[in-house]
């Protein structure tokens, strides 16, 4: 995607062929700045502060993390311990498991410096595996959006997302703003409703963001408007992303994904999730009893980050002190609520057979 009239992705290996680049997404909306890691606790790190986030992306940023660990100490030890730390930062996006053990079986058998190189090579082939991944996706979910245009004479195309979904998600493209930059591209008038996405603000801080940087009209919305705007027929289809969805079709994003679902099927909207097939869990069936929900610290619910009008970073208190908060990170939305799951081999129902039909193979 763009910056300022440059292509960036949002991970990378660095000059020096095995340090890692990454853009710091906690520094975001209002200082763009790279960090480079360089062990495997800064990767561990990174993922855990939200240095990077999004399913995809902690995913590829766990593989170079186990590459880090490898060139410190290429041990069969040292590699279960390395993968243990990485999969424990975040527990609830299967993505991040299914990048380590995929690098794992990659590098099964191999000692010393070959099995540096291997990880190495592994890494850069999940990311960009991403990419294309991605790229597919938004083909498909662009279909959907070229649909909706057809009825409207010229006028915009109005979704609503929630979180943040989009190219700082993943390693390039992303997965529910993918469609839309597609369409955008291709000369479809688009225009997105953006939930604020609290807590830790990542609508309003990243999609707007990344949005507005590739030139896509938007607007920032309460996160309790979604429902205000599907009742007064201002929202044409809601397509939001997923850190895991299982089997069946339950998905789990971002908190508040559920009742933005609720407000779809009451009003008749279109309630679409992309799914890149790494963020598809297959062995589990019952999202509401299985998927494991992940709780963040309550200061991100009573404290906020911003900038004042000096131009200076601040966190200010919201709550009264010593406020007991609870916060979980996410929900999930039963797959009767979601009218279809945008894959990059294509669309299909939220059901084992949905699924099936696109990947007869995992089942």
């Amino acid at each position: 995607m763009q910056v300022n009239g440059k292509h960036f992705r949002t991970i990378w290996l660095e000059d020096d062929g095995w340090s890692v680049g990454i853009i710091d997404q906690t520094q975001l909306p209002h200082v763009f700045e790279v960090a480079r890691l360089e062990t495997l606790e800064d990767a561990a790190q990174a993922i855990s502060t939200m240095q990077v986030r999004g399913a995809p992306l902690i995913g590829v940023t766990a593989a170079y993390g186990l590459c880090l660990a490898l060139r410190q100490d290429p041990s069969d030890e040292n590699l279960e311990r390395a993968g243990e730390i990485l999969v424990d930062t975040r527990p609830t996006a299967v993505n991040l498991r299914w990048a380590v053990e995929s690098l794992r079986r990659a590098i099964d058998g191999m000692v010393g410096q070959e099995r540096v190189e291997a990880a190495y090579s592994k890494a850069s082939h999940i990311a960009e595996d991403d990419v294309a991944t991605c790229r597919r996706l938004a083909r498909h979910g662009a279909e959907l959006i070229f649909e909706v245009a057809d009825g409207k004479r010229g006028e915009a195309v109005n979704i609503l997302t929630h979180c943040n979904a989009g190219w700082l998600a993943t390693v390039d493209w992303g997965t529910a703003l993918a469609p839309i930059y597609r369409a955008h591209e291709v000369g479809i008038p688009v225009h997105v409703w953006v939930d604020e996405t609290r807590p830790r603000n990542q609508g309003a801080a990243l999609t707007v963001w990344e949005l507005a940087a590739h030139g896509v009209p938007c607007t920032l919305v309460a996160d309790n408007a979604g429902g205000h705007l599907m009742q007064h027929r201002k929202v044409d289809l809601c397509i939001v992303g997923t850190d895991r969805t299982t089997v069946r079709g339950d998905v789990a994003n971002k908190i508040g994904t559920y009742l933005k679902a609720l407000a779809a099927r009451d009003t008749g909207v279109p309630f679409y999730v992309a799914a890149p097939y790494s963020s598809i869990d297959w062995k589990l069936e019952d999202g509401l009893l299985e998927i494991p929900i992940e709780q963040r610290s309550g200061e991100e619910l009573t404290q906020v980050r911003g900038m004042d009008n000096e131009g200076t970073m601040r966190t200010v208190s919201i709550a009264p002190p010593g406020t007991t908060a609870a916060n979980f990170a996410f929900d999930v939305t039963p797959a009767r609520l979601v009218t279809a799951i945008i894959t990059d081999r294509g669309i299909c129902p939220a059901s084992r057979e949905g699924l099936a039909s696109l990947f007869p193979g995992r089942f």
